[in-house]
């Protein structure tokens, strides 16, 4: 296929590869800095199923980092527009849409319904409940953090992997921390997303070592980056 010609060429992936990436199907949990590059990459490496799950709407802060949208999608659901530009990109790939809030209410339904979860999020609460439905489900979970200057990527529930509550085990802890908002720099965000969508592809088509039992940080002040075992 001439769309994926330059990715097929690669012998770790293949016509075997492409095949595996047009018949998976990945949960991406936030489409804002993270979940941007995140779909963008996938849809544009041939994943067949994505699915968007966010209830934002489109603010003018967002534009600085979050490139799936434009000026002219101010106060619109993210979903919605993150659907009409990955559906420009590439109309092979089948785009669900939810307008809502990843919560216990709905959680493990949708986890199930996909071979793994993306984690484009931005609080605790939200990574612990995706991990634990993709434990009860199956599905690994490749997981993607940021800060200021830096950020974090890791896989989890990978092939009897180490999980998220293995790397943070004190959820009290954590989910008590009352909510602040932070300054980040624009390509961030951009950063990890993209290795993050690295990662899925991985996982999926069998190329290369996944990060699990392994975090991957870097802080581009330095650009000094480090991969902790586990």
């Amino acid at each position: 296929m001439e769309r994926y010609s330059r990715q097929i060429m690669l012998p770790e992936i293949g016509d075997e590869g492409q095949k595996k990436l047009s018949d998976a199907s990945v949960l991406l949990v936030g489409v804002g800095g993270l979940g941007s590059p995140i779909a963008l990459y996938l849809v544009g490496a041939g994943i067949g199923r994505i699915g968007l799950i966010d209830a934002d709407t489109v603010s003018e802060s967002n534009l600085q980092r979050q490139v799936l949208y434009t000026e002219k999608e101010v106060g619109l659901p993210k979903v919605t527009c993150a659907k009409l530009r990955l559906q420009a990109l590439s109309g092979n790939t089948q785009i669900d849409t939810y307008q809502t809030y990843f919560s216990e209410e709905n959680a493990y339904d949708l986890v199930k319904k996909y071979d793994l979860v993306i984690d484009g999020c931005d609080n605790f609460a939200t990574r612990y409940l995706i991990n634990d439905c993709c434990v009860a489900a199956g599905k690994p979970y490749v997981y993607g953090a940021i800060g200021e200057f830096s950020g974090q990527v890791s896989v989890f529930n990978y092939q009897g992997g180490m999980t998220y509550r293995d790397l943070y085990p004190d959820e009290n802890d954590l989910t008590s921390r009352p909510r602040t908002t932070h300054g980040v720099i624009g390509v961030v965000p951009g950063i990890i997303g993209c290795i993050e969508a690295s990662e899925a592809i991985k996982i999926i088509t069998g190329c290369g070592t996944p990060l699990s039992n392994r975090v991957f940080t870097i802080d581009i002040r330095s650009m000094h980056s480090d991969i902790l075992e586990f």
